[in-house]
C-alpha cells in the first residue's frame, strides 16, 4: 500500500507490564520474537500538508502481524471514508507479554512519542488480545487515550470470567483478591468494575458465535448499550471487519483536516 510503511522507535526494552495470561486460549501459545526496538506500521496520508487532528493505534491480536489488518482491509476502510487520521499498528505481539515488558512498551515506544509530536487526540483499537492490551493500556494510564474500540477482546482467563459472572460485576468487586502482584488480568476487572474509574469512551464489537461470547456479555452489561455492537459470526476475520465498517461510520473521528 503506497504511504504505508515499518516505522521502530527507539527507545529501549523498559521492564513492567503484562502477565498473568495464563488463561489466553483464543491464539496459539507459540513463542513470538519480541524486537527492540518494537516495529509499527504506520499510514500518515491523511492530511497531506499537515498532522491529522487523530491518531489511531491498531492493536494485532496474538501471532497476528501489522501487515495482516493491512491485508483485510482496516487501513483501507478507513481511507475509502475520508477521514482525518493517522495509523500507527505497533507489533505487539506474544514476545512482550511474557517479558512482561508490553505496557511500557506501548507508552515510551508509542503512544508518548506519539504525543510529543504534536497529537493530542489519541484513540485505541484492538482485536483480541490487542483489545485487552488496549483497555490494559487506558487503565494504566488514564487520561491518555481519548477513546477505545475493542473488537472481540480477550478479557481474562475463565476461572474469573466465571466468578465475575456467578456473584455479579459489583457483588465480585466487593469479595476479590487477586492471585498475585501482577494479576492484570483481575485488575482490569477491578478497574472495569468500578463506578468511579476514570475510563475513556468504550465502544465493543464481537460476533454473536464467538466462542468467547460470554466474557463479551459481561463486559457488555458493564457499558452503555448504545456502545455495545454484536453480529453474526464468530471470532474471526468478517465479523471484525463488519464492526470496524459500522464504527468508522459511526461519526466518531473527524473528516476535516487542520487549515
Amino acid at each position: 500500500m503506497t504511504g504505508l510503511r515499518r516505522r521502530a522507535a527507539s527507545l529501549a526494552l523498559l521492564a513492567g507490564g503484562l502477565g498473568g495470561l495464563s488463561g489466553l486460549s483464543a491464539c496459539s501459545l507459540l513463542r513470538q520474537e519480541s524486537r527492540i526496538p518494537i516495529d509499527m506500521l504506520t499510514d500518515d496520508r491523511a492530511c497531506t500538508k499537515t498532522q491529522a487532528p487523530v491518531l489511531l493505534v491498531l492493536l494485532p491480536g496474538a501471532h497476528m502481524a501489522p501487515a495482516e489488518l493491512v491485508q483485510q482491509g482496516f487501513v483501507a476502510a478507513l481511507r475509502q471514508r475520508g477521514l482525518a487520521v493517522d495509523v500507527l499498528i505497533p507489533d505487539s505481539n506474544l514476545g512482550y507479554v511474557y517479558e512482561r515488558s508490553i505496557m511500557r512498551r506501548l507508552h515510551d515506544e508509542v503512544i508518548a512519542p506519539a504525543r510529543a509530536s504534536g497529537y493530542r487526540r489519541v484513540w485505541l483499537a484492538g482485536i483480541s488480545l490487542g483489545g485487552f492490551l488496549a483497555m490494559g493500556y487506558a487503565m494504566r494510564h488514564p487520561g491518555q487515550i481519548e477513546g477505545l474500540l475493542t473488537l472481540a477482546p480477550y478479557l481474562g482467563r475463565r476461572p474469573l470470567l466465571q466468578a465475575v459472572a456467578a456473584a455479579g460485576p459489583a457483588e465480585w468487586r466487593n469479595a476479590a483478591r487477586p492471585r498475585d502482584a501482577q494479576d492484570v488480568e483481575h485488575d482490569l476487572w477491578m478497574w472495569l468494575t468500578d463506578p468511579a474509574a476514570t475510563r475513556p469512551v468504550h465502544f465493543l464489537g464481537f460476533g454473536r458465535e464467538d466462542r468467547f461470547a460470554d466474557g463479551h456479555q459481561l463486559l457488555a452489561g458493564l457499558l452503555p448499550p448504545d456502545q455495545v455492537q454484536v453480529v453474526p459470526g464468530g471470532h474471526d476475520w468478517a465479523p471484525w471487519q463488519r464492526l470496524w465498517a459500522n464504527w468508522l461510520d459511526r461519526g466518531l473521528l473527524p473528516r476535516q483536516c487542520p487549515a
